[in-house]
């Protein structure tokens, strides 16, 4: 249950056993590691929006002080202009 409601697995890759377990390992080691970030650096913000930031941020460069400083909104999904300006004008 938790699997189902913390982890966002869309769709498994391959169907084999093993490309399962590897899929759901990557995804919960990934969880932790924004778990870790969440606790270290003290953020306000739940882990799922820590999450929505940093997915929607993948490939920027910015560091992750100034990448949540930079997001003042509530809610991810209300965000109507990018992080970046200028960025894919």
């Amino acid at each position: 249950k938790w699997l189902k409601q913390h982890l966002k697995i869309k769709k498994f890759w391959g169907t084999t056993e093993n490309a399962v377990r590897i899929q759901i390992a990557a995804a919960i080691i990934t969880y932790c590691l924004v778990a870790i970030v969440h606790h270290d650096m003290k953020l306000e913000r739940s882990t799922y929006e820590v999450l929505q930031i940093l997915s929607i941020s993948l490939t920027d460069k910015t560091h992750l002080t100034d990448l949540f400083d930079k997001t003042k909104f509530n809610y991810v999904k209300e965000l109507d202009c990018p992080l970046i300006p200028g960025l894919f004008d």
